[in-house]
C-alpha cells in the first residue's frame, strides 16, 4: 500500500515545540478515484475542506495509519484521548449509545497499562470491507499486542480524528494529505 502522507502531533509551551508523534498515512490507490470531484483544487483549497475528507474517510479503500511515538507518553493518556476526542464527535453527531460507549472503554482498557516508550508504534488498520478496526501497539523488546475494534460509528469518528481536516487531530498530516492527494488528483 503506497504511502501518501505524513505529520506530527505536537503542542506548544512557552515558544517551545514539544512533537509526540509522527504520523504516517498509507492508502490505497484506489482512493483517487473515489476523490475525483475536487480534480484541480489546490492545496490550501482541499486542506479547508472538511467534505474533501469527509470522501476520504469514507472511500472504501484500505487505510492504514503508523504512528510513532516521538516523546514518551503513558498509554493511558493516549488512550483518554483518543476516547475524548471521537465520544465528543460521537455526541455531537448524536451517536453516542451505550454500545459506543463499551466499545471506546475497550480501546481505553487496551492502553491502560502500557508506557508508550520512544520509538512504540501504534498502528491503525481500516478495512473497507467490514466497519471494524485492527489497533496494534508494539514496543521494543515486548510482543505486540492488538484490539479488534466493530463498532461502525466509533471506527468512523477514529479515522475523522486522524484525517477530519480542518477537525484532525494533526494539521500538518492535513496538510500533507492535501498536498498528495491533490497532486495525484491533477
Amino acid at each position: 500500500m503506497p504511502y501518501v502522507c505524513a505529520g506530527i502531533t505536537d503542542i506548544e509551551i512557552h515558544f517551545l515545540q514539544i512533537k509526540f508523534t509522527a504520523i504516517g498515512v498509507y492508502l490505497e490507490p484506489e482512493v483517487v478515484e473515489h476523490l475525483k470531484q475536487w480534480k484541480g483544487k489546490t492545496a490550501s483549497e482541499l486542506a479547508e475542506d472538511d467534505d474533501f475528507f469527509d470522501a476520504l474517510v469514507s472511500a472504501p479503500v484500505e487505510k492504514f495509519l503508523r504512528i510513532v511515538v516521538i516523546k514518551e507518553i503513558k498509554g493511558s493518556q493516549y488512550g483518554v484521548q483518543l476516547e475524548s476526542a471521537v465520544r465528543d464527535r460521537l455526541a455531537a453527531d448524536d451517536k453516542y449509545e451505550e454500545e459506543e460507549e463499551q466499545v471506546l472503554e475497550k480501546v481505553v482498557e487496551f492502553f491502560q497499562s502500557r508506557y508508550l516508550k520512544k520509538h512504540s508504534i501504534i498502528t491503525f488498520s481500516f478495512s473497507p470491507k467490514s466497519d471494524s478496526l485492527e489497533i496494534s501497539l508494539s514496543a521494543e523488546g515486548k510482543e505486540e499486542s492488538k484490539i479488534k475494534v466493530e463498532n461502525a460509528n466509533v471506527v468512523e469518528m477514529i479515522q475523522k480524528w486522524y484525517l477530519g481536516g480542518t477537525r484532525g487531530v494533526s494539521q500538518t498530516t492535513i496538510s500533507s494529505l492535501a498536498n498528495n492527494l491533490g497532486t495525484l488528483l491533477s
